[in-house]
């Protein structure tokens, strides 16, 4: 009898090592699908999806679908496209600068998060001089083509863009590609500036620039920067443009 019930309680124990064995296996799988679900969304996230491109203004007058994505999400200000590159968004802005880190465009969780307008500057992008921001991805998206304007051949052959508002479209001129440090007050003090603080601005970034092309930029110019991340440790680096 002893051996029988020991012998009971020898395939009970099996049944249960066989069971937590099988639970185990079951969480890795579980939790290598997600690594890899979540490495997919990190790689390949952050490009503009056909659902946003349907709201991208068509021209100077056609802001109807741009009014549209506002209505989906008062925080949308405008659309900015850089030709020849993936920087080809519409951005918002929050209540502070970090609320669309990870935050997309429309308000959902993402960790790319979203091109978001510094929240010193006017919704109305009259401003002087206006700061951008948005990671940098290392697939390209998001701003992660600014590093392409490292190149001196690209930086010559991609200098437009257009920056859409409510209001109308705008053409833009990329002037620089920067820098610096993100302790940098200068290139990180946006607003409507005066014209000794627009001298002192446009001489620190023909200071700060890799390249640029800033000789016929004067202190009445508006100036909107696209800053994001570089791979040094607390470096940045922006796309200098001139809204014409």
């Amino acid at each position: 009898m002893e051996l029988k019930r020991m012998a009971r309680l020898a395939r009970a124990g099996d049944r249960v090592l066989t069971w937590f064995a099988g639970f185990l296996v079951l969480l890795m799988l579980l939790y290598g699908g997600y690594s890899l679900w979540d490495t997919n969304n990190v790689m390949n996230g952050g490009f503009i999806s056909d659902e946003l491109l349907h709201y991208k203004p068509t021209g100077a007058n056609d802001c109807a679908r741009l009014q549209e994505l506002m209505a989906k999400n008062p925080d949308v200000v405008g659309w900015v496209t850089i030709d020849g590159t993936n920087i080809d968004y519409p951005f918002v802005q929050g209540k502070d600068n970090q609320e669309y880190l990870n935050k997309n465009v429309l308000g959902e969780s993402a960790v790319s998060g979203a091109v978001f307008l510094d929240t010193r500057n006017s919704r109305a992008m009259t401003d002087s001089y206006n700061l951008l921001y948005a990671h940098h991805m290392d697939n390209g998206a998001m701003f992660g083509d600014v590093d392409r304007f490292l190149d001196r051949g690209f930086f010559d052959l991609h200098r437009t863009g257009t920056l859409y508002t409510k209001d109308g479209a705008f053409r833009l001129r990329i002037v620089a590609v920067c820098s610096f440090a993100a302790s940098d007050d200068i290139i990180f003090g946006p607003g409507n500036l005066d014209q000794a603080s627009m001298q002192t601005l446009l001489a620190h970034i023909s200071q700060t620039a890799v390249h640029e092309n800033m000789d016929d930029v004067g202190p009445d110019a508006r100036i909107i920067a696209l800053s994001t991340c570089s791979d040094k440790t607390n470096g940045r680096r922006a796309l200098i443009a001139e809204v014409l």
